[in-house]
């Protein structure tokens, strides 16, 4: 499994590097097409989808891949107009073909466009900032960063259990252990990237403190997807990349680190 695990997440690893490199139409696309994966991922936990055609989710694919062209074409604006459209969308999918849709579907196909789709496109709206080359991958130090520190940190000093009743397996001393480390590999890539950015000045304490920030804000998110699985009790949301589960599994604390860290990003220039 570890093998597995690790050659799996390599993989995954070499593709957003490539992705986010090549940026444009290529990470857009990749975005797109895993927020449309996670969408179907979250609606068939929570049972949204059950099987055959369903028009609640056709509507919310929809909904999002209209908001990605806006995105794509700089109208990111738009983002309530678009949610406000899939909504009224949704209801007049729920009006009349009730009653073969519940209310409590409706409204998680409709979360299910805020929390995967608008939120992982952050990530290609981080990479299209001013030095957007550079800031992006602190969204990937954050997350991924802090939570394989903090599986080490818990590992070796873990005593005090974090959220007991969701995640038993998680420390208090591993959450600080990542949080630490988030700080720390943030600093370490403003020395090493930060001569390179145009936006000139010293960046080593704005991105450690942008990396503790984006590391806490991390585990929120993995521990959100956690309770959603546990609320529906399912081990992993997917089986797409092995070892690791569903997109959801692998991108849980990116989901919502991405607009944090594009935020701050925008914010500090």
């Amino acid at each position: 499994m570890f093998v597995t695990r690790l050659i799996s997440g390599i993989v995954l690893l070499a593709i957003l590097i490539a992705t986010i490199c090549l940026s444009g139409p290529v990470l857009f696309f990749f975005l797109l097409a895993i927020s449309l994966i996670g969408m179907f991922e979250l609606y068939r936990a929570t049972g949204v989808w059950k099987g055959g055609i369903n028009l609640l989710v056709l509507v919310s694919w929809l909904g999002a891949a209209v908001y990605y062209v806006f995105v794509y074409r700089g109208m990111e604006g738009y983002l309530l107009p678009i949610l406000t459209a899939a909504l009224i969308a949704l209801l007049f999918v729920y009006v009349f073909t009730f009653p073969k849709y519940h209310a409590d579907e409706v409204m998680t196909a409709f979360f299910g466009i805020a929390y995967v789709a608008v939120c992982l496109s952050y990530i290609y709206q981080t990479r299209e900032l001013p030095d957007g080359m550079y800031t992006v991958w602190l969204i990937v130090i954050c997350s991924w960063g802090c939570d394989t520190m903090a599986y080490v940190f818990g590992r070796l000093f873990g005593k005090h259990r974090m959220a007991p009743v969701l995640s038993p397996k998680k420390s208090v001393e591993g959450a600080v252990g990542g949080v630490i480390s988030a700080a720390v590999f943030g600093a370490v890539y403003a020395a090493v990237v930060g001569r390179f950015m145009e936006n000139g000045g010293n960046k080593i304490l704005l991105f450690a403190l942008i990396g503790a920030v984006g590391a806490l804000i991390s585990m929120v998110g993995d521990l959100a997807a956690s309770a959603i699985k546990r609320n529906h009790n399912i081990k992993d949301y997917g089986k797409l990349i092995p070892g690791h589960g569903g997109i959801l599994d692998r991108f849980d604390s990116v989901i919502i680190t991405a607009p944090v860290i594009y935020l701050l990003a925008y914010a500090f220039g």
